[in-house]
């Protein structure tokens, strides 16, 4: 059968974005000569521990060798690169998610949604399933608060006002979520930013997340310092929507719970941002209200969202592989 008429079939491939951006030349320069008088140090020093005997042991297993220090000094580099910052606000936390929390597929959630924001439009489900970036859990599927309200802080008021319809719900700050009281992180508006543009044309985004684990027990600050260089803090509007998705997710008083480090939040609508807000449980149910980004409590975690390279191509037949489209910002500085 000719299939050269057929219509190819697009895939999608993914890998982490780093939101800093990628490194600059003179860092790479500065990289090279620091490794290469490593890697003259490890030399200098094997010389003086060889002899002839024990080098040939050495070099008859030099795939081996090269492989281990390869490993070795990547796992340096990677310690390296987490921040002492606030190394002191972490608590040590055993707060697990609820046993009957599960994530549904986006298809399912894509659906769910569409019940509470009707005028939501497509959304690239394809996405979901594919292979996860490290650090995340599952996909979601979250609206663009664009899509659903002129401005974030209204669009966290209607999910705040349709949590309250579904569930008993107790909401700590009414009538202080104006900008004056909460915006956005920086580093979360970009990923936002960078999200919209890969997947143009949508209203709701894919997005690889973790759902409070990892950071389990740190302080919101620290959260922050200690994120991958793809990862950012999801806010009041996307946790809310994670929360009309997956209800299980906050259930009861011994899950973990759950603080939005995407968010900045001043007490007196003063400009001094220094608190989060907070989704917990308790017996009236879920309630919202603000903690200090400073202090670590073994009750709860911050879930976050890892950035994706997204690029489309084209699969053609007898193998051949024809780039079609890259949603992706190869350079993204903060």
């Amino acid at each position: 059968m000719n299939t050269n008429n057929q219509q190819a079939r697009p895939i999608h491939h993914t890998s982490p974005l780093h939101l800093h951006g990628n490194t600059t030349q003179d860092q790479r320069d500065a990289l090279k000569d620091a490794l290469t008088e490593a890697v003259q140090r490890i030399y200098r020093g094997a010389l003086k521990e060889l002899d002839q005997h024990s080098a040939r042991l050495v070099l008859e297993m030099d795939e081996k060798l090269k492989t281990e220090i390869v490993s070795a000094a990547m796992k340096i580099v990677n310690r390296l690169t987490v921040s002492d910052k606030y190394k002191d606000e972490e608590a040590v936390s055993r707060r697990e998610y609820p046993t009957n929390y599960k994530v549904r597929p986006i298809e399912a959630q894509v659906t769910e949604l569409k019940k509470y924001f009707p005028k939501l439009g497509s959304c690239m489900e394809k996405l979901g399933r594919k292979p996860l970036p490290d650090g995340a859990e599952a996909w979601f599927a979250i609206p663009s608060w664009q899509a659903v309200a002129p401005t974030y802080n209204i669009a966290v008021e209607m999910l705040i006002d349709i949590l309250a319809s579904k569930r008993r719900f107790d909401n700590r700050i009414v009538g202080k979520l104006g900008a004056a009281y909460l915006r956005q992180s920086e580093r979360t508006k970009l990923a936002e930013k960078i999200l919209a543009e890969q997947q143009p044309g949508t209203d709701i985004h894919v997005v690889a997340i973790q759902a409070g684990l990892l950071h389990r027990g740190c302080s919101a600050r620290r959260s922050r310092v200690v994120m991958a260089t793809n990862e950012y803090g999801l806010g009041a509007f996307a946790l809310g929507c994670m929360l009309l998705t997956h209800p299980e997710r906050l259930c009861n008083a011994d899950t973990l719970m759950i603080d939005c480090s995407g968010d900045e939040y001043s007490i007196r609508g003063d400009g001094v941002f220094d608190r989060v807000p907070l989704y917990d449980y308790d017996l009236s149910g879920i309630e919202f209200s603000i903690f200090y980004e400073d202090r670590a409590r073994f009750l709860w975690g911050t879930p976050t969202g890892f950035m994706v390279q997204v690029q489309q191509v084209q699969e053609g037949f007898g193998g051949e592989m024809v780039p079609k489209t890259r949603y992706t910002i190869e350079t993204v500085r903060i």
